[in-house]
Order: C-alpha cells, then structure tokens, then sequence
C-alpha cells in the first residue's frame, strides 16, 4: 500500500493522537489486576457487580486524563492534513466512547471524526480483536485491505494484521515488533511527511 495515496484511516487514541499517560501498572493495582493481565480482559471475567465497581473507577480515572489530554507531536497537523484531503477518519480506543469524544475534543480534533466512525470499548470488541476494523470497512464499504491503523503499541498492529488492514506504529524512539508493523515512524510528524 501507498500511504501517500490511502484515504481511509483509523487511529488508536491514548498514545497515538495524545501523549501517552496512562500508567497501567498503577491502575492494574488499584484495580487490583495481576500485573501479567490485559485490563479490560480481567474485568470482563469478573463478576458482574465486582466488575460494575471496578469499571466504574476506570471510567472516571480515565476521564481525569481525557480531561487534561494533550496532542502528541504532529498528531494534529497530520490528521488535518487527512481531512482537508477528504479522507475517512476513524478512531478505534480501549478507551470509552464518551472519553474518546472528550480527548479529541481536549487535543482540538473533535470536528474531524464523525461520532459513528468513533469506536470505544463498548462498540467493538477490544483490540487486538479485528471487530472495529471489519465495522468501519463495512460501514465505509471498502476491502479491509484499504485501511490504515495507526497505533502505538502491539494491539494496534495485531488488530490491522487480523483484519488484513496496514498497520503503521509511531510515537515510539524504535519498532519492538517489526513483524507486525507495515510501516513505522517515530511520531506522526515523521508520518506526516511520508505521505
């Protein structure tokens, strides 16, 4: 694929469009999640009350962050970039729906995601399960094949590879998963500039 030339695009959020600051392992503890364990897939396997509580702490954990969230560097500029070209921008987040609304909102790219290509925890499967993907290719009715993820960190990057969609990581000084990355750039400037 020809990133100059692709025109449809999703974005992981936390990390990816703003500056990574989420500190899982302090919020496995007070969760009290083994330090091993993927956060959402603990609380899935909770009981139903245990989880309501828990999810009720991340949630607002997550808003504190959401609320004072700031762009990492060239994320702006490159999704304006996107959307002056008339491409289709989506977001696909572990994050909740509400809080992907609010840091876009926070980072100043609120106007350009439509809320349906906006893809929280709650409207698809958690990545690195390809659900959020296969949705926005069928709602924007091209081949799996034609998006781009662009992700920090190796559920992004299984995501795109299940899905058959071109994975890009960034932010990141160097590429730790080299088979699962199409394409890598330190940050979004540096991809910016490649298309």
């Amino acid at each position: 694929m020809k990133l100059r030339t692709a025109s449809h695009w999703v974005f992981d959020m936390d990390g990816t469009l703003t500056l990574a600051v989420h500190d899982f392992e302090a919020i496995k503890r007070s969760l009290d999640i083994p330090q091993a364990d993927d956060i959402l897939h603990h609380l899935a396997a909770l009981p139903e009350d245990v989880a309501a509580a828990k999810y009720a702490w991340l949630l607002e954990h997550e808003r504190e962050l959401a609320l004072s969230a700031e762009p990492a560097p060239g994320a702006i500029e490159l999704v304006h970039t996107l959307h002056e070209r008339g491409c289709q921008l989506g977001i696909l987040t572990r994050n909740a729906y509400d809080l992907a609304l609010v840091t876009l909102q926070a980072i100043g790219l609120g106007d350009c995601f439509a809320n349906a290509d906006i893809l929280g925890r709650d409207e698809a499967p958690p990545k690195p399960h390809p659900g959020g993907l296969l949705h926005l290719a069928a709602r924007w009715q091209v081949a799996p094949g034609e998006l781009v993820m662009v992700g920090d960190y190796r559920f992004d990057l299984e995501c795109a590879r299940a899905a058959g969609a071109y994975s890009v990581l960034v932010n990141l000084p160097d590429n730790p998963w080299p088979e699962l990355a199409d394409h890598f750039a330190v940050d979004c400037a540096a991809l910016r500039q490649v298309i």
